[in-house]
């Protein structure tokens, strides 16, 4: 094959200004689309995280929905208004809803508190770990005041004692230092602390 042939086979410059008009006309059409706000894979990504929005209630959905959420369990005031509001188009129409159906004693931070009192001393927890649980769901302590007072501390302190460590007294510093720490991670004040490690059987 000549020379000649060859070159008319073939024309390089043809080819790279061929391929060059295409890449420079790509670049020009993704700067238009930036240019004017328009992202075909921003946009289909947009409605795709539009489909999955959820639903906002109001009215009696809304009211239907609280009722449903409150046969299911106790909710303290806090908790209730921000669970509504996560479907809740109008938060201050939860806060009105929440209002009402406290004064109608469907909800109740009172009940919630006495429920949640019960439940913590049967897992053992002293009374500063009630005041916690009790501050982390924003209800006041006040509302069981009285309980907290009545309840033998000491008491429920020995019977962790010696559930984890056995009835003997012991003269060990490390091992004394060793359940106080223990009791007191459990939410038990020093000094209901002290009578309950130095509890004999007869002193009972």
């Amino acid at each position: 094959m000549s020379e000649v042939k060859f070159t008319k086979l073939l024309d390089y410059d043809a080819i790279k200004q061929q391929f060059g008009d295409e890449d420079d006309q790509s670049k020009q059409s993704t700067a238009s689309t930036q240019i004017n706000g328009f992202d075909p894979e921003q946009r289909l990504f947009a409605d795709s995280t539009e489909e999955k929005k959820k639903p906002s209630l109001t009215g009696s959905r809304l009211r239907s929905y609280a009722f449903a959420v409150l046969t299911r369990k106790e909710y303290a005031k806090a908790e209730l208004i921000e669970k509504l509001c996560l479907y809740a188009e109008d938060r201050n129409e939860v806060l009105e809803l929440v209002d009402e159906l406290s004064r109608e004693n469907y909800q109740s931070d009172q009940r919630v508190a006495e429920t949640m009192l019960s439940s913590q001393k049967r897992k053992g927890k002293g009374p500063n770990q009630i005041k916690m649980k009790l501050k982390s769901k924003k209800i006041d302590t006040a509302l069981i005041a009285e309980e907290l007072k009545e309840t033998d501390w000491v008491q429920q302190a020995y019977e962790l004692k010696v559930k984890k460590y056995g009835v003997e007294v012991s003269r060990d510093p490390k091992i004394k230092a060793k359940q106080i720490r223990f009791l007191m991670y459990r939410g038990f004040e020093m000094d209901a602390i002290i009578k309950a490690i130095n509890c004999k059987l007869d002193d009972e």
